[in-house]
């Protein structure tokens, strides 16, 4: 199955009432790792990449490995999907490269650190849409802004420094034509969300339950969805790390969500723990070893089975077979009805 929309299979996940994991990637590993856990679970998946990770990794080799991942695991539903594109230039250079979906992460300024205005959010929101529509590509945008930082990304502070107003959510919806809305309600990027288990006064479902209720067809996304796992914290300190204590957000608290319209989930620190934990074990107790391969297996392995859990927590597992690979031609083509008939 060739990369497909996101917007297919974030529409058949609304129909069958799951979530689908979205999860980044910096190198062939940690693709691998997401494609295995996929095939392992029969799930339809997104990959991620911020501009960090096409930096690093650059943009050529990213979009060749996720069409080679797209040959050896023809049976998987596949999105390629820029995380946090920082202005219209960003993600007008991902589409043309290739990934079927991009975020315009208008909620920020360009420098991605600097919350914007409401106005100025539409304006650069609206100028992907038209672009990316017109070529069958999905768009995410965000209102509200998350906490913490990440690959250079992120208002810091906490979370709950810019919660999104669902009467604003609303409104922005109607303006950008976006498919898919990035809710901030108390999440943050980075492995240090929480200093205690969340409730409800650091975590605001019931913000995000007033915002399905607004936008009932509209797709929302959790940001910063990472459990971070005390198991995965207990084996890097294990083997030399020095982690605080720290909790990420609840399982249970993002299958309330998906019950609630969240139809994206990302997920990155948990699977860059389970990476770290893996390897740091190697080190420590065979300190002999020095072929890439002996600590990267065991890490793409830690990975996996981080990706493969999730995918069964958000209810994707089993639906892979559920897709008919739609062209983005024919995306196109339905972005343009929406738009005569609206």
């Amino acid at each position: 199955m060739a990369l497909v929309s996101m917007r297919q299979l974030l529409d058949e996940a609304a129909k069958g009432g799951y979530g689908i994991g979205a999860f980044n990637v910096n190198n062939m590993e940690q693709i691998q790792s997401i494609m295995e856990a996929a095939r392992e679970t029969k799930s339809p998946v997104i990959v991620q990449a911020s501009r960090g990770a096409r930096a690093y990794s650059q943009d050529r080799f990213l979009y060749h490995l996720m069409l080679a991942a797209t040959e050896i695991y023809p049976e998987i539903p596949t999105v390629l999907h820029l995380d946090h594109g920082n202005s219209p230039a960003t993600c007008i250079s991902a589409i043309d490269m290739g990934f079927t979906s991009v975020m315009m992460d208008g909620s920020l300024m360009e420098d991605g650190k600097t919350p914007s205005s409401f106005e100025h959010n539409v304006a650069v929101t609206k100028e992907v849409v038209e672009y990316a529509h017109a070529r069958g590509v999905t768009v995410e945008a965000e209102i509200g802004c998350l906490g913490g930082i990440e690959d250079g990304h992120g208002s810091g502070g906490s979370g709950l420094d810019h919660v999104t107003d669902p009467a604003q959510a609303e409104d922005f919806v109607k303006a950008t034509g976006c498919d898919a809305l990035a809710i901030a309600i108390g999440t943050s990027h980075g492995a240090y969300k929480f200093t205690r288990k969340p409730d409800g006064d650091v975590l605001k479902m019931d913000i995000l339950i007033e915002i399905h209720k607004r936008l009932p067809t509209t797709h929302l996304v959790m940001h910063g969805s990472s459990s971070v796992p005390k198991e995965l914290i207990d084996i890097i300190n294990q083997y030399g790390g020095k982690m605080k204590t720290t909790f990420g957000v609840p399982v249970e608290e993002i299958q309330l969500g998906i019950k609630n319209g969240v139809r994206k989930v990302n997920v990155d620190t948990d699977n860059r723990l389970a990476i770290t934990g893996a390897i740091r074990k190697v080190f420590v107790e065979t300190p002999e070893k020095f072929d890439p391969r002996d600590y990267l297996k065991p890490a793409r392995e830690a990975m996996k089975k981080v990706v493969a859990e999730r995918m069964v927590q958000f209810g994707q597992a089993g639906h892979a077979g559920d897709y008919t690979s739609i062209p983005l031609s024919e995306m196109a083509e339905m972005y343009k009805k929406q738009l005569v008939n609206a």
